[in-house]
């Protein structure tokens, strides 16, 4: 899968399925210095993952603050031929002064067993 640089940061392509609804996002940025994966608020409620009053509710911080994210499970991750199946993701507003659908996380890039070819562009 390519990589693409976008404000100086390492983008790709994602897909998420959820309730047999498959989207394509061409903005997922590759935050090694993010734990968790989180995807943009508006794409959940397209994938029929909006909140819920029971929805597991945390406080995440990062370079740019702090911000509250609600956990669900997703049907489906995949990034190329690296796919997980009910995976926890995170999902938040994402206002961070530049266009992007989610972060591939530490928690996928790990379980998935990317490996981040920089040189090349690629991840593998």
């Amino acid at each position: 899968m390519n990589l693409k640089l976008k404000y100086g940061l390492p983008f790709t392509t994602v897909v998420l399925t959820h309730k047999g609804k498959s989207l394509s996002f061409d903005n997922f940025l590759i935050d090694t210095g993010s734990a968790s994966t989180i995807i943009a608020a508006e794409i959940a409620v397209e994938l029929g993952l909006g909140p819920e009053p029971l929805d597991v509710i945390r406080k995440i911080r990062g370079v740019g603050g702090t911000e509250y994210v609600y956990e669900k499970h997703i049907s489906k991750i995949q990034l190329g031929t690296k796919k997980l199946t009910q995976f926890k993701i995170q999902i938040g507003d994402m206002d961070y002064g530049f266009e992007i659908d989610g972060i591939l996380g530490m928690d996928y890039l790990m379980k998935s067993k990317v490996v981040i070819d920089l040189e090349n562009m690629i991840l593998v």
